[in-house]
């Protein structure tokens, strides 16, 4: 089902070059992201994560560079995949960030692992959080992943900010007010590899 996705995925992307309409987005998020969610919660690709000292490594990653390269807002680690909810500083690229989570977090699972090799899928499904309702629905989405896949507690790892800090203002705008941040993101870094 993944490589009939992956390539299914493809063939789209080369039909829609970004930048997308808001109608090709919802397409997109409709036939790809919600297809590679529910694989996830049905529990598919390697579940790593689910060994503490592995997830151990993702929430120490994740915590180590808060405040200076993004503002944790929320995250949960499943057996096989991350859900993240962050502002990032302007001066730090989406890419790079997950470029440096990703490496920094492979290359110490693998050792736990006594493996070599990627490990997490290249692809990401960034969503850019719009405005306060589609922020609470981002909050909501991570906090019922694990009844939606079905785990029990001590079968994932969720983290919330004590404070939300209002990334968004009440007129719904983002900008210099907020310290230079820019808005909100979730980001699920999908499957490890099997």
């Amino acid at each position: 089902m993944r490589t009939q996705l992956e390539s299914e995925r493809a063939t789209w992307l080369r039909l829609h070059p970004q930048p997308w309409s808001a109608e090709s987005e919802q397409e997109y998020h409709q036939r790809f992201t919600g297809a590679v969610e529910r694989w996830l919660d049905a529990g598919h690709g390697a579940c790593a994560l689910r060994r503490k000292d592995c997830g151990q490594v993702i929430a120490s990653a994740l915590q180590h560079f808060d405040r200076e390269r993004y503002a944790q807002i929320a995250w949960i680690i499943m057996p096989n995949h991350v859900h993240l909810l962050f502002v990032q500083r302007t001066e730090w690229p989406l890419e790079t960030l997950l470029h440096s989570w990703k490496r920094f977090t492979a290359r110490q699972i693998n050792q736990l692992l006594g493996r070599t090799g990627s490990l997490w899928q290249r692809d990401y499904f960034d969503r850019l959080v719009r405005d306060e309702k589609h922020f609470a629905n981002c909050v909501r989405y991570i906090r019922r992943n694990p009844e939606k896949a079905r785990l029990r507690d001590g079968e994932f790892t969720l983290y919330e900010a004590h404070s939300h800090a209002r990334p968004i203002s009440k007129e719904g705008r983002f900008g210099s007010a907020h310290g230079g941040f820019k808005p909100p993101l979730l980001v699920p870094i999908s499957a490890p590899r099997a």
